[in-house]
């Protein structure tokens, strides 16, 4: 005698096969929606993070200038100088016995560059501990500004 699947048996198989379509995956259009909100969040969230890092590089700068200025202000006062000499360079902090900087990593900027010496001063009397910014060239805006040590990045 061959059963046939009762009613309650037939129930039970469209709503197992019911709950297994259900549960197989994602459909398209909530994938979209999920891609959507990870795109518009990453949108207004990469340009703050751009701002911020920017900020911190800036920051960095000045603060590694005013340093390199107080060591070169220690330098000249140990020399007996009343300014720094014309063919001074930031690398002779880095000489004798007793170092005034602990490594050469200490003349490069947040960007790579070097930090440069100007004498006479452009913003400074004596000399200007200068970092070029992001393009390491004199002048520019954003990023590519100057950094003089005692003229604050945002000024």
């Amino acid at each position: 005698p061959s059963a046939m699947p009762t009613r309650s048996h037939r129930s039970r198989h469209s709503a197992h096969s019911r709950d297994r379509r259900r549960r197989r995956g994602f459909s398209l259009i909530e994938v979209i929606v999920a891609v959507t909100i990870i795109a518009i969040l990453a949108a207004l969230v990469a340009p703050r993070l751009t701002r911020f890092l920017g900020q911190a590089k800036e920051k960095k700068a000045y603060a590694d200038t005013q340093s390199l200025a107080q060591q070169v202000k220690l330098y000249m006062t140990e020399q007996g100088l009343s300014r720094p000499s014309d063919d001074f360079e930031l690398e002779m902090l880095l000489e004798g016995d007793d170092p005034y900087l602990d490594n050469a990593d200490q003349l490069i900027d947040p960007w790579g560059n070097r930090y440069v010496v100007v004498i006479p001063g452009e913003v400074n009397v004596d000399f200007d501990i200068v970092s070029y910014g992001s393009d390491g060239e004199r002048g520019g805006e954003g990023d590519a500004a100057d950094i003089v040590h005692g003229m604050r990045p945002d000024s």
